[in-house]
């Protein structure tokens, strides 16, 4: 079995400031450390449960955090940034199930460490089919289109409350418990490992079982957007597909999940560009 996983940072235990997600910080080596342990619990987990190959994309940043020279089970790293597909870069139908390790919560959800939705300084919102969704729920788009399901997810409570709806098989690990946007009670790091390598284990095992479904996107989809300012919504609509739907909101719709994430990547990258990043 063949396992994808799309590795971000704010959602793994003992992570609660962005010093600790950012290079050039003191803390950022420690951040690495934390994040790069629970990747391997993963991977470990995923092979102990049947997996025989296992790719991660770095979806963090830079995405460029671990030591590949310290990843476990010889799994395949893609990293660096401008990826077609962002968060979502490397999976395709050959996969047999989509794991999340160290994700967040939404932008607009309940208190979650360093919730954002891609950029927070641009996107105050977003809505799949009507539903709210932060990055997991966005990227559940492509995962349906391949028609991979979601098996396993690591992060916060709120986290797990946010991703269940496209993941009703998935196996989850909360890693901490979010008290503030910027405070947390964390598992200790070697127990939100242990728990993360047994809860890859059992996802695979899930999966070989047939007992993880799709996210269960329906077509044909929307993707909404809001926007902090409505000049970002106004460059939304420089990207084929966007439409303006109000003075701060813009809709992506269609048959084809994987054009809807498409142009949602294009417009996340010339809104940061537009906005000075």
């Amino acid at each position: 079995m063949k396992v994808w996983i799309s590795l971000d940072m704010e959602g793994v235990a003992g992570i609660v400031d962005w010093e600790q997600c950012r290079p050039g910080n003191p803390a950022y080596a420690l951040g690495c450390e934390l994040l790069q342990a629970e990747v391997n619990a993963a991977i470990t987990g995923a092979i102990a449960g049947g997996a025989t190959e296992v790719v991660l994309n770095d979806s963090h940043g830079q995405m460029a955090n671990l030591d590949p020279r310290q990843i476990a089970g010889g799994a395949r790293y893609l990293s660096g940034r401008h990826k077609p597909l962002y968060m979502m870069q490397g999976l395709d139908g050959s996969f047999d199930a989509v794991f999340f390790v160290g994700y967040h919560g939404s932008i607009s959800g309940r208190p979650s460490t360093m919730s954002h939705t891609y950029n927070p300084e641009v996107f105050s919102a977003a809505r799949v089919n009507g539903r709210e969704v932060g990055e997991s729920g966005i990227n559940a788009l492509v995962a349906e289109q391949y028609g991979v399901p979601i098996a396993f997810v690591s992060g916060d409570r709120v986290t797990w409350e946010e991703t269940e709806p496209f993941a009703t098989g998935a196996v989850p690990v909360v890693t901490k418990e979010s008290v503030t946007r910027a405070s947390a009670l964390s598992l200790h790091p070697d127990e939100s490992c242990r728990q993360i390598a047994a809860g890859a284990k059992a996802a695979m095992e899930r999966v070989a079982a047939g007992e993880v479904p799709l996210p269960g996107i329906s077509r044909p989809a929307t993707l909404d957007l809001e926007f902090q300012t409505a000049d970002m919504a106004e460059v939304a609509t420089w990207v084929r597909g966007a439409t303006r739907t109000a003075e701060r909101a813009v809709q992506i719709e269609g048959e084809d999940l994987l054009a809807i994430f498409t142009s949602f990547v294009a417009l996340n990258y010339i809104t940061r560009q537009a906005g000075g990043r």
